[in-house]
């Protein structure tokens, strides 16, 4: 028998401001047109004044604990991905784990940018194999609407704010393609392309900063190694691209969404987008897309499912698991 790392439950969190493309007009010299052509983003949620990025963590951990069927003390770690922690330290994770009033294990944040929930959720699956947790909560959660530059229409209209979180719990299966829960994890970095995409502050500088791309070259890359990553992991869980059900991808761009399926040879029509809703969510964008995915009946249990993003660092992923 082999030990899998299973979901149980999924949820998220949005929060209720919702930010359409012609908010930006006033302001920028941009249109809807102009930023559906280029992203597919349609429009975007903002955390209101005080709304905090474990806040939303939290809301989105409740509604996985929700479907598990279990309470906070039922979990034995947290791990939250997120590039917009609330503060320097202490880390989100700890925000989340104290929200929810849990009392034991562990918790910590990932750090990966867009590609944080695919770490993530491999440092989870690490955990649960090794058998030093039984029931980890994975939360994506991000807050980007305080790190833009309202003044750069090339970046400030292609992120939003959101969380969502998966539990995961130790389940035996025969170490097959057929098990359900995690099969393969591929994970990468090249800090060598830092500057493509990066924020020009922290404690180097004593600022918060704004995020600054390089939108033509993190294009360029993107495609290529989201493609390459998932073909490894396939390998790796023994499957083809005939066998998934679903591809879950970063929500960033939805031609990186049509580039990287092509060259998967997946049809769009086994792609979970949620980006002309959301906008770029970065950690959170693969976790509220299977929530969404699995909320509109798209995801199913026993479904094969991709999932695969590239962030600032760069950094870049994926991960095979049947649902």
């Amino acid at each position: 028998m082999t030990l899998r790392s299973v979901v149980t439950g999924v949820g998220h969190y949005l929060p209720s401001r919702v930010v359409p493309n012609s908010a930006f007009e006033a302001t920028l010299d941009t249109t809807d047109e102009w930023i559906r052509s280029r992203s597919g983003i349609e429009r975007r949620h903002f955390a209101e004044k005080g709304e905090t990025t474990s806040q939303m963590g939290t809301a989105a951990a409740q509604n996985a604990l929700e479907m598990a069927g279990i309470g906070p003390d039922d979990l034995d770690a947290i791990i939250v991905a997120t590039s917009t922690a609330d503060l320097t330290f202490p880390s989100a994770a700890t925000m989340v784990q104290s929200a929810l009033g849990m009392t034991r294990g562990f918790a910590f944040d990932v750090q990966a940018v867009c590609a944080g929930f695919v770490y993530a959720l491999g440092n989870a699956n690490a955990l649960i194999v090794s058998g030093q947790a039984r029931r980890v909560l994975v939360v994506g959660a991000e807050t980007f609407s305080r790190i833009m530059d309202w003044t750069d229409r090339s970046t400030c209209v292609l992120f939003g704010d959101g969380a969502g979180a998966l539990v995961l719990e130790a389940q035996e299966g025969a170490g097959g393609s057929d098990d359900r829960g995690i099969l393969a994890v591929d994970l990468h970095s090249d800090g060598a392309h830092r500057d493509l995409l990066y924020v020009d502050g922290g404690v180097s500088t004593g600022t918060t900063g704004y995020l600054r791309m390089q939108g033509n070259q993190v294009f360029r890359h993107a495609v290529e190694k989201l493609a390459q990553t998932a073909e490894t992991a396939m390998e790796r869980a023994g499957v083809g691209a005939g066998d998934v059900d679903w591809v879950v991808p970063h929500q960033a761009n939805i031609r990186i969404i049509q580039g990287t399926a092509k060259k998967m040879g997946v049809p769009m029509e086994r792609v979970v987008v949620t980006v002309q809703d959301h906008g770029n969510t970065s950690a959170a964008s693969i976790p509220l897309a299977l929530s969404v995915g699995h909320a509109r009946g798209q995801i199913k249990r026993g479904d094969l499912i991709v999932t695969e993003a590239i962030g600032g660092g760069l950094a870049w992923g994926a991960v095979v698991l049947r649902w």
